[in-house]
């Protein structure tokens, strides 16, 4: 009731729908949390749009996520890709997925779900295995670190820059109809070249300072990503700028920035 009169007070234009336990490893753990959360939270904010009356002027926005793809049918993926979830995490977001199309159907809301494929940026949490990196090889560099520890390097992922999927995420809001797009690179690259990269932006050998633990493997790995963003590029004019490499340098360099600060500071001086 809460979220009701609160979306009746706010009148919002455009809600999206971002909120999730987004941590594809954690959600094995914690998979009840994870399909409360990522589940059926989608189904609480969508229903709250109809009780409070605003579903003939509000746009919801929908993440979706390439994990729902999980054991690929289809190389590259695309919108009408068959779904294979392989975690928690990916069923609760094909739930919510559907469930979105669902009330679209149903009560003529204007609903997209944004397929994005793996968005990354300085901000990214430390822990997810990109900002794991840049953030380790920065501190490596600076002697805040030694090591790094692991799971599978061998998955191959589409990575892109979160600031322009946000982009093509509001895009999708402004349309005439509503629909779903994937956004992603249409280019896929292992852990492997992620480590190479971000190490040697700090003049450093990754394999000098990478160690394996098993702990980080999923029980059920996805092992290839890549979308076909053709839909978004022909309807939102919207493309990806930025490609794994750029990417991974300027998560380097802002984590470079950060370990400095911390290396003449200390610690509790840094933001």
């Amino acid at each position: 009731m809460r979220l009701v009169k609160l979306l009746y007070q706010l009148q919002p234009d455009e809600i999206y729908n971002l909120a999730a336990q987004s941590h594809v490893r954690v959600s094995f753990d914690i998979p009840e949390y994870t399909a409360d959360v990522t589940g059926v939270g989608t189904a609480r904010i969508l229903e709250a749009i109809i009780e409070s009356g605003i579903g003939k002027k509000v746009r919801f926005y929908q993440a979706s996520s390439s994990e729902m793809f999980g054991k690929v049918q289809e190389v590259p993926q695309k919108e009408t890709t068959p779904f294979w979830p392989r975690s928690p995490y990916a069923c609760a977001k094909v739930f919510s997925h559907w469930l979105t199309v669902n009330y679209r159907e149903s009560y003529d809301l204007f609903a997209c779900s944004g397929i994005l494929f793996n968005h990354e940026s300085p901000r990214r949490g430390e822990s997810f295995v990109t900002r794991k990196i840049s953030r380790s090889a920065a501190r490596i560099k600076t002697g805040l670190a030694k090591e790094l520890y692991l799971g599978n390097l061998d998955s191959q992922r589409d990575w892109g820059y979160a600031r322009e999927y946000v982009e093509g995420m509001w895009r999708m809001l402004q349309q005439d109809e509503p629909d779903d797009y994937v956004l992603a690179t249409n280019e896929t690259h292992s852990i492997r070249e992620f480590l190479d990269v971000a190490f040697a932006r700090v003049d450093l050998d990754w394999k000098d300072h990478i160690k394996f633990d098993e702990r980080y493997l999923r029980p059920a790995e996805v092992d290839l990503l890549i979308g076909d963003y053709s839909k978004a590029k022909e309807k939102l004019g919207w493309e990806p700028q930025t490609r794994m490499k750029a990417l991974a340098e300027l998560m380097v360099d802002a984590d470079l920035e950060i370990a400095r600060r911390e290396a003449a500071t200390g610690p509790g001086f840094v933001d």
